[in-house]
């Protein structure tokens, strides 16, 4: 998070974002200790801001942090003359979980006025450096990343139920007027067992009692407050017949494992299973980590033909493209290269990087393609 130190120097506001939970005020009263700090969640904070915006930015008007901001979203127009007059940069310091609304805020009233940060669950290197990365990585996929789990040794069986009630479900009707919360709650654990896995509309309508555009609707409502992310396909060369759909993840593998009602690792003795869970999590630490860099020039896909060949990932650079293909497998045997191998085959006018992630911790360099351990994904 280097560059939102950088960029405090250019921009008048700074947003960050990211889950709830994932440890943004932390880092920004940690990162920004001469900034004074007012929490929107606050009811008499709220009230203050919501029925007086004049004098509430007369008191809080410079070096300030305002926390779950999105709360007061008619803040942002009085903030806007504010920023415009005053010329100072890094006047203000916005965090907030609610992307939805956070952003059409920004797009409605700070339009180039701000810089966009966002800040996830701990990814690898962060657990590393806290002496908390274990060496078996199915630790951490029952585990999830999110911050209280590690820091105040809460047991997933407790964090995610209360988080899903606290959270999720919280967020998700402040922007959708759920009628049965009970038929949402059916939604988010047949979205779990799609992880990984071309998204259906229509098949998951069906199975869940609800039409399309509803399916739409929930979808975007668990993106907007990052408990999903769907991955789109990579279609524009080789041939029209690859897929147009996008692939369904889960941010925390924490959560994904909680609603798919696995409890142990033992649960994980299934190959299918474990694969799956581990390819969310490697996906989700390149999405992280994307992010945590500020890696704005990188985009991620995936691609897959008609007739099943497939990349797990596609890491489109400036100046190269990186595939990758990931395994859960500790053994790193020849025919794990197929996909990378026929890809590249096709891919004739772009410069190729080719990476295996694998189940083990031991880095390679082959001839076929670089093989980089689970816990040393980087971007």
């Amino acid at each position: 998070m280097g560059a939102m130190r950088q960029m405090v120097d250019k921009y008048p506001v700074i947003v960050l974002t990211g889950p709830r939970q994932s440890g943004k005020t932390t880092l920004l009263r940690g990162m920004f200790s001469d900034y004074r700090y007012v929490s929107l969640e606050d009811p008499d904070m709220r009230s203050f801001a919501e029925n007086d915006p004049r004098s509430f930015l007369k008191q809080y008007d410079k070096q300030v942090i305002f926390d779950e901001v999105q709360r007061v979203p008619h803040l942002f127009s009085y903030v806007q003359s504010i920023v415009d007059d005053s010329g100072i940069m890094g006047q203000f310091i916005f965090s907030g979980s609610q992307n939805f609304h956070l952003m059409q805020s920004i797009t409605q009233s700070l339009a180039g006025r701000v810089a966009i940060f966002r800040l996830f669950p701990f990814d690898f290197q962060e657990l590393k450096s806290a002496g908390w990365l274990q060496n078996d990585y199915t630790a951490h996929l029952l585990k999830g990343f999110y911050p209280a789990i590690y820091d105040r040794d809460i047991k997933p069986a407790d964090f995610y139920p209360n988080y899903i009630e606290t959270y999720i479900q919280r967020d998700v009707s402040e922007l959708l007027a759920i009628q049965d919360m009970s038929l949402f709650r059916k939604f988010l654990a047949l979205c779990a067992t799609r992880a990984g896995q071309i998204l259906n509309m229509s098949s998951l309508a069906k199975e869940c009692g609800i039409s399309s555009p509803t399916v739409k609707s929930w979808l975007s409502a668990l993106e907007n407050s990052y408990v999903i992310f769907l991955l789109q396909p990579y279609y524009r060369n080789f041939s029209k017949r690859v897929t147009k759909s996008p692939k369904l993840y889960f941010h925390d593998t924490g959560l994904l494992c909680h609603l798919l009602r696995i409890n142990d690792v033992s649960q994980m003795d299934n190959q299918a299973i474990k694969g799956a869970l581990f390819e969310n999590m490697v996906i989700s630490e390149y999405v992280k980590k994307r992010y945590h860099k500020n890696e704005r020039q990188t985009d991620l896909w995936f691609w897959r033909d008609s007739h099943g060949n497939e990349v797990d990932l596609l890491i489109e650079k400036p100046r190269e493209t990186e595939i990758v293909e990931i395994k859960a497998t500790r053994t790193v045997m020849p025919d794990l290269f197929k996909g990378l191998n026929y890809y590249a085959a096709l891919e004739t006018k772009v410069k190729l990087t080719k990476t295996l992630v694998y189940g083990g911790d031991e880095r390679q360099e082959r001839s076929v393609a670089q093989v980089v351990p689970w816990s040393e994904v980087d971007i």
